[in-house]
């Protein structure tokens, strides 16, 4: 019997324990500012945590207080830290978040931005790698046919110089041919003229020997 009472009682505790929810105390509380260094004395405001004030003295378990507003008061004295309450340091915490969360979403903007222009720019350089690759070839090229211009231009202004050699000893053959044909004309008139003459002579004596027959 008592065996059966232990195992219902653990049963409940058991089923107790498995209700139960995990909770917290809340960390926001609020003070009186009071006019006075005592619980009697008139309340002048609210304090709620995490609020700053400025200490001007202390009496006992009280301290004189300035708000940010100007209002002066006493409040107890255990309520005051010089430590930032966790409500406080939580929303800073929190803004500091929110302000690396922005900006985390701002540099992970601006490395896509840099990515895009990192492939932008390894496009471009990939472009004007292969531009450079031509423009070599062509330098190549034109440094072949510069130098085959050059062997060309010498063989041209060689052979130029040798047929104005030519074109000079051909001038003078000419030259001197013109003047054989030149002596040869005068020679064949003089033998045509000679001949002329000697014909005429031929007659004339020929003429003179038939005269002198017909007289005797």
């Amino acid at each position: 019997m008592r065996f059966i009472i232990f195992i219902g009682v653990c049963m409940i505790l058991f089923c107790s324990m498995v209700q139960a929810e995990t909770m917290y105390v809340g960390d926001e509380i609020k003070i009186t500012l009071r006019t006075g260094p005592r619980t009697d004395h008139k309340i002048l405001a609210m304090i709620k945590s995490g609020q700053e004030v400025e200490a001007l003295q202390t009496d006992n378990d009280w301290t004189q207080v300035k708000l940010l507003n100007g209002m002066e008061g006493w409040v107890l004295t255990r309520f005051l830290t010089y430590d930032k309450p966790c409500q406080l340091e939580t929303e800073i915490l929190k803004k500091k978040h929110e302000a690396l969360s922005a900006q985390s979403s701002f540099l992970l903007k601006e490395n896509g931005v840099y990515k895009e222009e990192s492939k932008r720019l390894r496009k471009e350089l990939s472009g004007s790698e292969e531009m450079l690759a031509a423009v070599n070839k062509s330098y190549d090229t034109l440094k072949k046919e510069s130098a085959d211009f050059l062997e060309l231009k010498s063989k041209y202004e060689l052979t130029s110089s040798q047929l104005a050699g030519q074109t000079k000893k051909v001038e003078n053959l000419e030259e001197e041919l013109s003047k054989l044909l030149s002596h040869r004309n005068i020679i064949w008139f003089l033998s045509g003229a000679g001949v002329l003459v000697f014909g005429i002579l031929i007659g004339f004596s020929a003429k003179r020997q038939r005269r002198k027959s017909s007289l005797l």
